[in-house]
């Protein structure tokens, strides 16, 4: 899914270090989110 300039990402949720889930929308008004995706990053290849 490509998303163009202005538009919003969907909103998803992932765990922090410390386990805790983390909601993208729970920034939405409150802060700036920049979002970057490595791909294999981390992994053993």
């Amino acid at each position: 899914m490509a998303l163009r300039v202005g538009q919003y990402a969907p909103d998803f949720v992932l765990e922090d270090h410390r386990g805790e889930k983390i909601r993208l929308s729970d920034y939405l008004g409150r802060k700036n989110v920049v979002l970057a995706f490595f791909p294999l990053a981390f992994t053993p290849i």
